[in-house]
């Protein structure tokens, strides 16, 4: 590879980042003292700019240019598939760790709104492309960040020294944050939660920001940035979507289809109706976290058919109730099928028609207000105005 290529790779982002504004001038000198290329592994599996969906696995020892191609480009990339049982030559099943889309770095890193002296967790180390980063802006003792798992975790330690950084790299569940170097003034999750752990509240200064992805059981999810009060109570805005992994500690096995129904007995004793609300009108991302705010218990499967047919299946956590909601392309009504003491389509659509009625609020708009731990409240443009829960826990 010539030496303009791999220049041309890191500038040809940092524009493409700096047009898009989020690559801000304080970033910058970081940008380019810490290459992405330094953390990335070996064996990738690409992304694409807004999907989670991944290409096959490249190896940079066999095709050096496809994998510099794709470490500068504005996409994510999977690092490791089914915490690391899967090492390819495809994709695995579940992908476990990734380094994160640029755009998405540096938006979190611009909301960290990070100050000169800040003590900084991180929960996720990743690569460690992003302790790196904030190593250089704040200095090593300043950066303490937490990973799960121990192979990342030395992998990371590996990446940052060869590219001469020290922050202390915590192997560790990230639920827990890190107490032995509290107080922080800044705490950014590069893995999505759906509960603030009241331990990152109760490691943080009063006045101390939070970043972090946050979404319900359903689906959609947003980053937030909260603010914590003397009292402990954290509460900020959503910047925009985000599709992280969970965190480890928080990942939900959801119940099996066939705890509720044999798919191969459908409708087996479900009650018919039609529908003129598509199935298809309720799967964007932020149609789906304003569902999965108002029915906490929620959840979703899809299963495939023909010429674009699809048949999405609604399940509640605990086991109660099921419903089912039959996409067929060119049609204005849609089967339903509700089976349970709940009619879980019905408190779908009732959820969707609240965010509906509202304007169909982007994710700039919603709010959340949390003491740590499973409670929270997710409001709409003020905390005065709490989104209603339609049925479902909590």
């Amino acid at each position: 590879m010539s030496q303009t290529t791999k220049d041309a790779g890191p500038d040809r982002l940092a524009t493409e980042l700096l047009d898009k504004k989020v690559l801000t001038s304080d970033w910058l000198a970081a940008y380019r003292a810490v290459p992405r290329e330094l953390f990335v592994p070996d064996a990738i599996w690409p992304g694409r700019a807004g999907m989670n969906r991944q290409d096959d696995r490249i190896l940079r020892s066999e095709s050096p240019n496809m994998w510099f191609e794709a470490v500068y480009r504005d996409a994510p990339i999977t690092t490791q598939w089914d915490d690391g049982q899967y090492t390819g030559p495809k994709k695995g099943n579940i992908a476990s760790s990734s380094s994160s889309m640029p755009t998405m770095v540096f938006s979190m890193l611009d909301a960290l709104d990070v100050q000169p002296g800040n003590r900084i967790l991180e929960i996720g180390t990743g690569t460690g492309w992003n302790a790196a980063l904030m190593a250089h802006r704040l200095g090593d003792p300043n950066v303490v960040t937490v990973e799960v798992d121990k192979t990342i975790a030395e992998e990371a330690r590996e990446h940052l020294s060869a590219a001469g950084y020290r922050p202390l790299v915590v192997t560790g569940d990230g639920s827990l944050g890190y107490g032995k170097e509290s107080p922080y003034d800044r705490i950014i999750s590069t893995a999505s939660v759906q509960t603030i752990p009241s331990q990152w509240i109760g490691q943080a200064r009063p006045g101390a920001i939070i970043v972090a992805p946050w979404g319900p059981t359903y689906g959609g999810e947003g980053v937030v940035r909260l603010t914590i009060d003397d009292g402990g109570r954290a509460e900020g805005t959503f910047i925009g979507s985000s599709a992280f992994m969970r965190l480890r500690q928080q990942r939900r096995s959801l119940p099996a289809t066939e705890r509720f129904v044999d798919p191969q007995t459908w409708p087996a004793e479900a009650e018919m109706a039609m529908t003129t609300l598509s199935p298809d009108d309720v799967g964007d991302w932020i149609a789906m976290f304003a569902i999965g705010v108002q029915v906490p218990d929620l959840f979703c499967r899809v299963t495939y058919g023909e010429e674009g047919a699809y048949r999405l299946w609604l399940f509640d956590t605990g086991v109660t109730s099921w419903a089912t909601a039959d996409f067929l392309k060119g049609r204005t009504e849609f089967q339903i099928a509700q089976a349970g003491p709940r009619r879980l389509w019905e408190e779908l659509a009732a959820a969707y028609t609240w965010w509906d009625i509202q304007g169909r609020p982007s994710f700039e708009r919603f709010g959340l207000s949390t003491p740590g731990g499973p409670f929270y409240s997710v409001w709409l443009d003020s905390p005065d105005n709490p989104v209603p829960r339609q049925s479902g826990e909590g």
